[in-house]
C-alpha cells in the first residue's frame, strides 16, 4: 500500500505570532489542525503509512497526533534537528522510513480538496506534481504543463506546484551532482531545496504533471489562515 511524507519542519516565520508556541501544520482550521485534514484524505485514499517530517517544536506532532492509529494510519516522525533541511534534505532525510517504493508527499501547510486517490501509485518518470492555478500571492508560476502532460521549467504559461506530488526514491539518487554546493556536502545532514532535482529531471523528460482546477490554499500566512476559516466555517461540507 502506497506510503506518504508530509512536510511539517519549517518553522513558519511568516506566520508569526502564530507559530512562536505551535508549528504551522497544527494550527487550527475549520475545527481542527491543518495537517488532521490531510491525514484525513490520506487515510480515504488508501494510505496506511504515513512519514512526518518535524523540526521546529518537534514534540507537538507526536503530543498531538500519536501513532495515527485514531485514523487507521501508522504514522512515524523524521526529525530533522532544530533546523529544518529544507524540502530536498528533509525528504532524503525520510528516505529510510519510507522505503523503496514511490510515495505521496505533501507539504503540511497547503488545504486541497483533491482526490489523492486519484494520484497514481508510481510516476511515469521520477515525479508527478499536481499543479494549480497561479494564486494572487504567485502570479508567475513554477512549471510549464505541456500537453503531454511533461512538466518543463521554461514556458509561456506556467502553473504553481501545489505542494502535493508522487515521487520515486530514485529522484535523489544522484542528488550530490545536481546540488553542487561543497557546504551542502560537508553537512550532516545535508540541506538542499528539492527543485534543482526537478528541474534537472525535467531536462530529461522525467517529471510529469496534472492540473487541479478545484480548491486550493497554501496556508503561509495569517492572512490565508484567516481566509480559509472563513471559507471553510461557509461550507462545513468541505472535504
Amino acid at each position: 500500500m502506497r506510503h506518504a511524507l508530509i512536510f511539517a519542519a519549517g518553522l513558519g516565520e511568516r506566520m508569526r505570532p502564530l507559530t512562536e508556541r505551535t508549528p504551522k501544520p497544527l494550527l487550527p482550521v475549520g475545527g481542527k489542525p491543518l495537517i488532521v485534514w490531510q491525514l484525513e484524505k490520506l487515510a480515504a485514499a488508501g494510505v496506511h503509512y504515513v512519514v512526518i517530517n518535524t523540526a521546529h517544536l518537534a514534540e507537538q506532532f507526536p503530543d498531538t497526533l500519536g501513532d495515527g492509529a485514531r485514523w487507521g494510519l501508522r504514522i512515524r516522525y523524521a526529525y530533522e534537528g532544530p533546523t529544518p533541511l529544507e524540502t530536498g534534505g528533509g525528504m532524503l532525510n525520510a528516505l529510510p522510513l519510507l522505503g523503496p517504493e514511490p510515495f505521496l508527499a505533501l507539504s503540511g501547510d497547503v488545504w486541497c480538496d483533491a482526490d489523492f486517490s486519484a494520484l497514481p501509485l508510481a510516476p511515469a518518470g521520477l515525479a508527478q506534481l499536481l499543479m494549480v492555478d497561479n494564486p494572487a500571492h504567485h502570479p508567475h508560476g513554477d512549471f510549464a504543463l505541456d500537453a503531454q502532460g511533461l512538466l518543463h521549467d521554461a514556458g509561456t504559461r506556467k502553473l504553481t506546484y501545489s505542494g502535493i506530488g508522487v515521487f520515486h526514491p530514485a529522484l535523489l539518487r544522484d542528488w550530490r551532482t545536481v546540488i553542487d554546493d561543497d557546504a551542502v556536502a560537508r553537512s550532516t545532514p545535508p540541506r538542499f531545496k528539492l527543485a534543482p532535482l526537478l528541474r534537472a529531471a525535467m531536462a530529461h523528460d522525467q517529471v510529469s504533471g496534472s492540473h487541479h482546477r478545484g480548491r486550493w490554499t497554501d496556508v503561509g500566512t495569517p492572512l490565508r489562515l484567516a481566509q480559509l476559516q472563513a471559507e471553510l466555517r461557509g461550507h462545513p461540507d468541505a472535504v
